[in-house]
């Protein structure tokens, strides 16, 4: 909501200055999604967070791999099969239907739990090379967020990613 108040005023600060201020204004944009798609971070991240959890994703593909071959054998079987074998077998997909269930829920939350924080550490490098871009070429604003159009002359993100595979590459971040 701050930033909305925010980029509203320097809206308005922007329209109030007079026609030489605004010669002297260096403007440019960023666009973030590009950033978090191709820096090089945040494909070390991606592989890292694919390596924290793959094998648990493939657990989770093999038993429901195995649920439905239960279920494929109570259907072809279960007319043939004795009362207690059917109960039984109803009984145990019941459980690992659960047990599914449960183990996708927490992968879930442990994935959204990792990729915000590994977002968050994005933005912050992000945000530290659009400042090193910004210094190092004059800019008086760069914006990041919440840009709805922008001529495509002021897109500064091939800079920023150069900046970030420049940092990646001093310390393999």
């Amino acid at each position: 909501m701050i930033k909305k108040y925010f980029l509203k005023g320097v809206y308005v600060g922007l329209l109030l200055l007079s026609g030489s201020a605004m010669a002297e204004l260096k403007l440019a944009y960023v666009n973030a999604a590009m950033l978090l798609d191709q820096a090089p971070q945040a494909q070390k991240a991606a592989a890292k967070m694919k390596a924290e959890f793959g094998a648990r994703e493939t657990s989770l593909i093999s038993g429901k791999r195995e649920l439905d071959e239960l279920q494929a054998q109570l259907s072809r079987d279960g007319a043939v099969m004795s009362e207690d074998k059917r109960k039984t077998m109803r009984l145990d997909i019941m459980s690992r239907q659960r047990e599914l269930v449960r183990n996708e829920e927490a992968l879930r939350q442990d994935v959204a739990i990792r990729r915000n924080d590994v977002i968050g550490g994005l933005q912050l490098m992000i945000r530290s090379a659009i400042d090193d871009v910004g210094k190092k070429g004059g800019y008086s604003i760069i914006f990041y967020e919440g840009i709805a159009y922008a001529d495509p002359l002021l897109d500064i993100s091939a800079s920023v990613l150069e900046t970030l595979k420049k940092q990646d590459a001093k310390t393999g971040k």
